[in-house]
């Protein structure tokens, strides 16, 4: 006989043959490339555990139906594999969005698309070489000198020290912040966007733009004036010559601004072409630049051997311009005797001796001294301090005597090197710090590197070491080789019309000249190259609304309107046509990147958030901090009006942001700052609650969902708006019935739901659903667990029961009346809307009315305080305010009026008051029988076990028997439309004449007893006290605008709740807004300031 084993194996082999044949199957049509699922199973959905469903890999589907990994099938539809997260994250390709790309687009629009193969540049030709191409610029070539010359050697020594100081600590800060993780295409404008969130980021950014745009125009700036000056003078249109002053200094720039736009629309449009030809010169003007520094030492170093004879002449101490004359001197010895020379003709009415000449030029002798007088000369000591002046002033030698006439007006001025600009310390730091910028070059690039997060610190902080030595070397050079004089003349007016820092290279002044033009028509092209795609990263990344029209170009993603847009902002630099005036605009935006910069290297360091782990471990906040105080003190240095400016600029586009912009959350570290804040402020907040001060209605709103989880009654959002104004913390809770289990996917819709309401209705809060087995639950867990620390709710806001008496249903009421109970318990104050629909919307306007408060119990303030607040929205603000108060007969009325004026006086609350005396009356026989019908109807409610039917002929019947009572109130609210609407129903105990239809036997018996019985006095008492005070408030109070009254407290005992809402029904009948109040056992209001 077969043991159960060998039973098993026989019934299951031919099964499992079958398997293994259809499992061959199924494998060699995949092999093939056919459908995975054979033909028997085409009724069955493939597994949904595969990520990789709907697509083609099938080997890859295949790996996560293997056994080994069963155990976590379920996951597979969320998480993938750990070998298809590497090789995804291995296969990643970074290449920027930019040049690059542009550049292939174009090769290859009508080939087919090659594949893209992994970046391969290093640090040498990928950061070191671009940032020595940004950085050593027009500012070194055409404003160093004169910066030396007019700062002295010490005091240009300091300036570059510090700009260099605050480019180098921006570099370890941009290190670390390269390289916490990977950085595409974008720079410094990802960097800080990702760092400090799209506000910062697209405010930074844009400024960012604008100082590249301006750089632009400076470089243009620069070669124009390299050309018109120093090239080819002649082909000025509009001529200097002759002209004197202001006439001369408007057609410099009038001649400027024209050479400027057509170099600018030539430019812009060799960018439009293509990038291509912008990429493959830049290796040439990196050569250009080098070239040219290499021919200064190299002219420095010939200075200590043999200095170049560039002569300066001088009319005592005054610098001539070098124009007009050859011989430096006032006559010369000829073998027929003494001959003036053209100099003397200059200052002269005559070439004869005894012409009438200058009286300056007659009292003094001309000198001539060389303008390089070489290393070795001891010229450096003349030149360690600085010479400001200003505007107009001649250029003078220091140790030569002069002889001038006090108070003689200076004739030939137009003879004399003069200083064009007023010149300061400050001024010189602004024109000075352009020429430290372009430290970003190497993050932009990003893209391209083999390895970024290696490249990027090594190369940006070697290439700012290495220009940072440059400067300052040139500093000392300049010093120690050139002469005063000729350091201060900005144009090289007295040595020839050359460009002083010619007259030191070697072999010739041409080499400096051709460079530098060179090099800032590359500079120029550069800026119009990267600009535009900066603005595109910014438009593309959707966070400033009106700039997405500039994300588009053309079909190779070439920026088209943005360049357009950089042409006409760098259009406004050409129209300033000064230089000088250009630098510092564009030193702001410069420094306010950088400063932000530093900013957000701080900050991630001192929040230590978890995802800060900088593979460059040498920085700290320390250093980070001091960078971004350098940072704003050079901007205010600089120029505090344009530094103010700037800031504005930046201010109004973070706003914009904050209010239009689209929402991003890039995990910034402004987010983790503001959790950090939020956490320091909720710890202060748990040390003790609030003084009566400071308290405020924290609100809780409780509402209802329908179905579809959409809000029910929305208008309780206006009501809160309206108390709120804005202000103080807003929570908006839902409870619904369920499990977390299968029912969390409402829950989130339901929240979505209420958060769109919330916006609709401008309530700035939070939103929470929250799901339990049962609503009374649900609820109960929101009061309790709702809010954080300190940060709590102390008032519950929510609407009464509609048609609680009605309801099939006695679950709502009665969870109303156990949320009363817990409020109560829990001391939170509890508002209750009636006919919320009533309410006004926030569109609305009261143009006039009464707020009416019925002053019944001390509830702490509450009835005083939130008139008050409802009055400071727009549309409670024209409604007077009116507080009543009930008198009995024991009470002084008079007094209690006085005393209640006095204290709203303390209160500085503005209100009308009225003390209203309620007489003792006897319980009228209305009163006796509704209590009575109230009790009637409980009873049946409770005892009896009815059905549906029948438990609707009873209600109509115990109805019926109510509307036959005569009351002997003046004021019946059963008289209303309710009573009315129930006369004409027929009740089963009217059919019961007829015989037509007849209750079971036990429910008559029990209904006898019922009507047999006395209503409790304590109930009789409690209804006569709310009609009595319904007659009276609706007697003041029917046409107010809103009603607020103290609401009484429900029973102790679970006996008699329904009693409860019936008294409340009975006290706010015939009111049309009702706001019932009940205090949390807390003053809420003072008279102390």
């Amino acid at each position: 006989m077969y043991d159960e084993a060998g039973i098993v194996t026989v019934i299951l082999l031919p099964v499992l043959k079958l398997i293994s044949f259809r499992h061959s199957n199924i494998k060699r049509e995949a092999a093939n490339g056919e459908t995975l699922y054979p033909h028997w199973a085409d009724d069955v959905t493939p597994k949904e555990s595969s990520p990789f469903i709907g697509t083609s890999d099938t080997q890859k589907a295949q790996q996560y139906d293997s056994k080994n990994m069963a155990l976590f099938e379920e996951e597979m539809d969320t998480s993938p594999m750990v070998s298809s997260l590497l090789s995804s994250l291995a296969n990643y390709s970074n290449l920027p969005q930019g040049s690059k790309e542009h550049e292939e687009a174009e090769n290859n629009e009508e080939a087919v698309k090659k594949p893209i193969k992994a970046p391969q540049m290093g640090t040498l030709m990928g950061v070191y070489l671009p940032c020595l191409q940004n950085i050593f610029g027009v500012i070194l070539f055409l404003r160093m000198t004169w910066v030396v010359g007019i700062g002295g050697v010490i005091g240009s020594f300091i300036i570059v020290f510090m700009c260099c100081s605050t480019t180098m600590l921006t570099a370890i800060s941009m290190s670390a912040i390269a390289t916490n993780g990977v950085v595409p295409a974008g720079g410094s404008y990802y960097m800080i966007s990702r760092s400090l969130g799209p506000e910062f980021g697209g405010a930074v950014g844009i400024c960012f733009y604008l100082g590249t745009t301006f750089a632009g125009a400076m470089y243009i700036l620069g070669c124009i004036e390299i050309l018109l000056i120093y090239i080819v003078p002649q082909a000025a249109i509009f001529k200097i010559e002759g002209l004197e002053g202001a006439e001369a200094e408007a057609a410099l720039l009038n001649n400027m601004r024209i050479y400027g736009t057509c170099v600018l629309s030539f430019m812009a449009l060799v960018v439009f072409v293509g990038v291509k030809y912008v990429n493959k010169l830049a290796l040439v003007f990196l050569a250009c630049v080098i070239l040219s520094i290499i021919a200064v030492y190299s002219g420095v170093i010939k200075t200590a051997i043999d200095p170049p004879d560039f002569p300066i002449c001088l009319l005592g101490n005054r610098a001539l311009i070098r124009k007009g004359f050859d011989v430096c001197a006032k006559f010369i010895e000829k073998e027929n005797g003494t001959v003036t020379t053209r100099l003397w003709r200059i200052f002269c009415d005559s070439e004869f001796l005894n012409a009438t000449c200058d009286d300056y030029f007659t009292n003094n002798n001309v000198t001539e001294v060389q303008g390089i007088p070489g290393i070795t000369s001891g010229i450096l000591a003349e030149n360690l301090f600085g010479n400001y002046m200003d505007k107009g002033i001649i250029l003078m030698k220091k140790g030569i005597p002069s002889l001038t006439i006090p108070d003689a007006p200076v004739t030939n001025a137009n003879r004399y090197v003069l200083s064009d600009i007023t010149s300061f310390f400050t001024l010189l730091v602004g024109i000075y710090f352009p020429s430290v910028t372009g430290i970003m070059a190497g993050s932009n690039r990003s893209g391209d590197l083999r390895d970024a997060q290696k490249s990027i610190p090594i190369g940006t902080i070697m290439a700012i070491a290495t220009t940072s030595t440059v400067y300052m070397s040139c500093v000392i050079l300049f010093g120690a080789c050139i002469e005063g004089v000729v350091l201060r003349d900005k144009f090289g007016e007295a040595v020839n019309g050359n460009l002083v820092i010619g007259t030191l290279a070697w072999p010739s002044p041409w080499v400096i000249v051709i460079g530098s033009f060179f090099s800032t028509c590359g500079a120029g092209l550069q800026s119009l190259t990267g600009a535009p795609r900066l603005l595109q990263a910014i438009a593309r990344d959707g966070i400033v609304p009106f700039l997405r029209v500039f994300g588009h170009g053309k079909a190779n993603g070439e920026p088209t309107w943005a360049l357009l847009l950089t042409a006409c902002i760098c259009e406004i630099g050409i129209i300033i046509a000064s230089l000088d005036a250009v630098a510092p605009i564009l030193s702001m935006f410069f420094l306010m990147c950088y400063m932000f910069v530093n900013l957000a290297c701080a900050l991630q360091t001192l929040l230590r958030t978890p995802n800060w782990r900088p593979r460059f471990k040498y920085y700290h906040w320390a250093l980070s901090f001091l960078g971004m105080s350098l940072c704003l003190s050079l901007m205010f240095i600089c120029s505090w009006y344009y530094a103010i400016v700037a800031m504005v600029i930046a201010g109004c586009i973070y706003k914009y942001i904050e209010f239009r912009g689209a929402e991003k959350e890039w995990g910034d570290g402004i987010r983790g700052l503001s959790l950090s804040a939020a956490r320091f402020a909720l710890m202060r907040l748990e040390e003790g609650p609030p003084h009566t001060k400071n308290w405020r209605p924290q609100l809780l709103v409780l509402v209802n969902v329908d179905e579809e989880q959409n809000m029910e009654q929305p208008r309780i959002l206006s009501l809160t708006s309206q108390l709120k104004a804005g202000k103080g913390l807003t929570i908006v809770g839902t409870a619904l019935e369920g499990t977390l289990l299968n029912n969390y996917p409402q829950a989130q819709r339901a929240e979505q739901s209420l958060r769109k309401m919330m916006e609709m209705e401008r309530v700035k809060g939070f939103c929470k659903a929250v799901i339990s087995s049962n609503i009374r639950d649900a609820t109960s867990q929101i009061i309790q667990a709702v809010g954080l620390g300190g940060l709590r709710h102390n008032t519950v806001l929510v609407n009464w029961p509609q048609n609680w008496k009605q309801s099939e249903n006695h679950q709502p009421w009665r969870n109303f009346i156990e949320l009363v109970r817990e409020t109560t318990a829990a001391h939170l104050a509890l508002l209750v809307t009636k006919n919320i629909c009533a309410f006004p919307s926030n569109g609305e306007r009261f143009t006039e009315g009464f707020i009416d408060v019925w002053w019944i119990v001390h509830d702490g303030g509450m009835l005083m305080l939130l008139p008050f607040l409802l009055r400071q929205h727009k549309v409670w603000k024209k409604c007077k305010m009116r507080i009543f108060t009930v008198a009995q007969m024991d009470d002084n009325s008079i007094q209690m009026r006085n005393d209640l004026i006095t204290f709203l006086y303390h209160l500085r609350i503005d209100a009308a008051v009225e003390v209203v005396e309620m007489q003792d009356s006897d319980i009228s026989a209305y009163t006796y029988e509704k209590t009575l019908v109230m009790e009637q109807r409980s009873q049946i409610l409770k005892e009896m076990h009815l059905t549906k039917t029948e438990r609707e002929r009873e209600m109509h019947l115990i109805d019926n028997k109510n509307s036959t009572l005569t009351p002997t109130s003046p004021v019946s609210p059963a008289e209303g439309p309710e009573a009315s609407g129930d006369k004409g129903h027929m009740t089963w105990a009217e059919k019961c004449d007829g015989l037509k239809d007849q209750p079971p036997a036990n429910v008559s018996a029990g209904i006898k007893d019922i009507f047999n019985m006395k209503p409790n006095q304590s109930n009789v008492r409690r209804m006569h006290t709310a009609l009595k005070l319904n007659e009276v408030i609706v007697n003041k109070s029917k046409a107010a605008k809103l009603v607020l009254l103290n609401m009484p407290g429900p029973p102790k005992n679970r006996t008699g709740e329904e009693n409860y809402m019936e008294f409340l029904e009975v006290l706010t009948e015939g009111l049309n807004r009702v706001l019932l109040v009940r205090g949390g056992g807390r003053e809420v209001i003072t008279i102390y300031s």
